[in-house]
């Protein structure tokens, strides 16, 4: 089974950190209360904002092979591609919107 990446409300991540700011619960008591790993607890402890981009870099389709490849084979299809890249054709669409060649101008 696949594992679920889900984001917490503001509110519901304010309740967490205020159980535990205010010594009614431990970490580990609130983990388990609230169903929350301590991984994530323990973020929110040091920056509760919800995040809306990564910061990593792409590791799989590079930025610069890719923008070759547009300029090279500028009417190839998506799978096409992905074919060249050794990735599915959700991540070479990821990486082109990534590279803003989806933009609606």
């Amino acid at each position: 089974m696949a594992e679920e990446h889900m984001t917490y409300s503001a509110d519901f991540r304010a309740q967490v950190i205020k159980s535990v700011k205010q010594s009614d619960m431990s970490i580990r008591q609130s983990c388990t209360f609230y169903s929350v790993s301590k991984t994530a607890l323990q973020r929110w402890l040091k920056d509760s904002s919800i995040k809306q981009t990564r910061d990593k870099p792409p590791t799989k389709i590079l930025n610069e092979a890719l923008l070759k490849d547009v300029e090279q084979y500028p009417d190839d299809y998506l799978y096409e591609r992905a074919r060249r890249f050794n990735c599915s054709k959700t991540g070479m669409h990821t990486a082109l919107k990534r590279l803003d060649f989806y933009n609606n101008n």
